[in-house]
């Protein structure tokens, strides 16, 4: 099969490229993470406070929602603005950074609302055949 990802992956591969060394490769691990998505979803929305956030997302505890902003943060496409009140208030917005995420997030959303009836079908043809064997 060729095409333009065969061809780049090609030239990588020809210039040295190691998958085990791969530069994107904790950048995508980190950005395909589930709530990585759906907290970058809620940030499009606008600013969120983080207890807000967490009320949005019922299902993450507030251990995995602090670890995943503090990596969003590093990573460069959240930003953390603690306000002088009392008590402290903090709100998480999207960087321009993190709003350029959202096309490419969009469609990769897009593709997987698209076809998961196929997927649907294909895991239970494979865990049919499964159980089969």
């Amino acid at each position: 099969m060729t095409g333009p990802t065969n061809d780049r992956i090609a030239a990588m591969k020809a210039d040295g490229f190691d998958l085990e060394d791969c530069p994107v490769r904790t950048i995508l691990d980190h950005l395909a993470a589930k709530w990585t998505t759906l907290i970058v979803f809620e940030l499009a929305e606008g600013s969120r406070r983080f207890n807000a956030l967490g009320r949005s997302l019922p299902d993450i505890s507030k251990r995995m929602l602090t670890q995943s902003l503090r990596e969003l943060e590093r990573d460069g496409l959240v930003r953390r603005e603690v306000f002088d009140t009392k008590p402290p208030s903090v709100e998480y917005s999207l960087t321009e950074m993190g709003r350029s995420f959202l096309a490419p997030l969009e469609t990769m959303t897009d593709w997987a609302v698209q076809s998961q009836a196929d997927i649907l079908r294909a895991r239970a043809a494979f865990d049919g055949a499964a159980t089969a064997s």
